[in-house]
């Protein structure tokens, strides 16, 4: 990858990818109302429709990383925690471990309507939390000659910054949209946003990346 391409600051469909993370209709859409009222408060997901509206007008193809787990746990391991996946203690006499939360083929694994792909753009199914631990998604960035990562979707200390941390390692620019992330769980979505993404690349809110999108499509 050339160097200088590492510096561009703006963000074009030459060089540039939006990756939506799990924007699946478990989360999105989530069944339990103080979930629901949650997003609702954060305008998570008008934001991302934002989001997608610009990048749609500037051009850029976008990447739907989404989870794929097998129903009967085949591509599932168990592994001994300390908590679950929202930080409440296991009884450790039970052995209880961690379980995808949905399962590929349910209404809850699909691409929330909102959010919809359109037919260049490339879905990603995933079984881990980072969106290119043997997936297709490496491949499918280089061979567009893209080089820069726009990443949105939550939750942000799990697919978010394992994704994020699995970009910067392969040299890809990166770019977080800090209003179109989200995580439940206490001060992490802060902590993240402002103390280990900056580090790592750029955090953005939504108006700010479409702008850079839109003047980045200009100078294509």
């Amino acid at each position: 990858m050339p160097a200088k391409a590492k510096l561009v600051e703006t963000l074009g469909p030459d060089h540039t990818a939006l990756v939506l993370f799990d924007t699946l209709n478990g989360y999105l859409h989530p069944a339990d109302p103080k979930k629901q009222k949650f997003l609702a408060d954060r305008n998570i997901l008008p934001n991302m429709q934002r989001l997608l509206k610009g990048a749609r007008k500037a051009g850029l193809t976008t990447f739907y990383p989404m989870g794929s787990h097998t129903a009967g746990g085949v591509d599932t391991v168990a592994r001994l925690t300390d908590t679950d996946m929202d930080l409440n203690p296991f009884d450790k006499k039970k052995k209880e471990t961690i379980k995808p939360r949905f399962y590929a083929g349910s209404k809850e694994s699909e691409i929330a309507p909102e959010l919809a792909p359109l037919p260049t753009d490339v879905e990603v199914p995933k079984h881990r939390w980072n969106s290119f631990f043997q997936t297709k998604l490496e491949l499918s960035l280089r061979v567009r000659g893209l080089t820069t990562i726009v990443l949105a979707g939550g939750s942000t200390d799990v697919g978010i910054a394992s994704t994020a941390y699995a970009a910067r390692d392969l040299d890809l620019g990166l770019v977080i949209v800090r209003d179109c992330c989200y995580s439940a769980r206490g001060n992490n979505n802060a902590f993240f946003m402002e103390r280990v993404f900056p580090r790592m690349g750029r955090v953005m809110d939504t108006d700010e990346v479409v702008a850079l999108m839109l003047k980045g499509a200009k100078k294509k």
